[in-house]
């Protein structure tokens, strides 16, 4: 489902990326500014860093899934569950997987998806690395370890996110089971898609400086050092307001949105086919209803 819905909609979080890390890039319309990318850096520019990220996003949603939906089965016991523990455990999943577990190689993505990236912004240094290896080692080697957690702060916080995604839609799918005897694609498609619009519209400020953290190529002292500390979270959140004022804070958030809620709808719609179609094969459907 995550590998489905990503890589129909992979050129708007290219876009969004840009947005948030080349602050010097005017903001545009998001089919605007993917022309833009495609002109000056090709055709396949919006689709740079497919394959690491897809790789990434689907071993993390794989286990975020399998970690939620185990904590549940442990914790509820055939009870009701609650919006409340629905909270709680999207917290500790998101706190275990994306955070402790992923950084290191969204921060390596986050780096390869930008290389060759035509920036605005002459404080960005740029990058050149030969693959997911290289850049690794070429981290390792200049930055020091802890350079592949950049970020790790925000990111933290930002297990609210799956949180209330998982939250909203756990609570209004529960709604309507109560009406009928199971949910039609539509349904799922627009809970889904609800549930992440409201998600991400809360963090998106918090995503803002998590990109600029991972990519970590921005000069922002006089002795010109690389950005890598956690330290810069409240220092980066200020700058953004004082150029570009409170709405600084949420550029690209219209490519955000179009990216993970569309993305976010269709995963989950995939995610329920494939658990009902795995229920059926198993024989689990005809038992439930006794």
């Amino acid at each position: 489902g995550s590998m489905t819905a990503m890589t129909v909609f992979f050129p708007l979080d290219t876009a969004r990326l840009r947005l948030q890390v080349d602050e010097k890039r005017k903001s545009k319309t998001t089919p605007a500014v993917l022309l833009e990318i495609i002109k000056e850096e090709g055709l396949l520019a919006p689709y740079r860093g497919w394959f690491p990220v897809i790789s990434s996003l689907c071993c993390s949603n794989f286990v975020y899934f399998y970690t939620f939906n185990s904590l549940k089965a442990l914790w509820v016991k055939g009870q009701h569950s609650t919006t409340g523990k629905d909270l709680i455990l999207g917290v500790v999943a998101g706190s275990v997987v994306n955070v402790l577990l992923t950084t290191p190689l969204w921060v390596v993505n986050t780096r390869l998806k930008l290389q060759g990236a035509k920036f605005r912004n002459e404080d960005i240094v740029p990058t050149n690395y030969k693959g997911i290896i290289d850049a690794f080692h070429q981290i390792i080697r200049d930055e020091g370890v802890l350079a592949l957690w950049n970020g790790t702060f925000p990111s933290l916080l930002l297990v609210f996110n799956p949180a209330i995604q998982f939250m909203f839609y756990e609570g209004s799918k529960r709604k309507l089971l109560k009406k009928r005897l199971q949910l039609t694609s539509l349904d799922a498609f627009v809970i889904g898609a609800i549930a992440k619009a409201v998600a991400t519209t809360l963090t998106y400020p918090l995503q803002t400086v998590q990109s600029i953290l991972r990519f970590g190529r921005h000069r922002l002292n006089p002795e010109n050092r690389t950005l890598g500390s956690l330290r810069n979270v409240l220092y980066l959140l200020q700058q953004r307001v004082r150029r570009f004022g409170i709405m600084g804070l949420y550029k690209g958030l219209e490519a955000k949105l179009l990216q993970t809620v569309l993305t976010a709808a269709l995963m989950f719609l995939v995610y329920e086919k494939l658990t009902a179609a795995t229920f059926t094969v198993m024989g689990l459907k005809h038992s439930r209803k006794h």
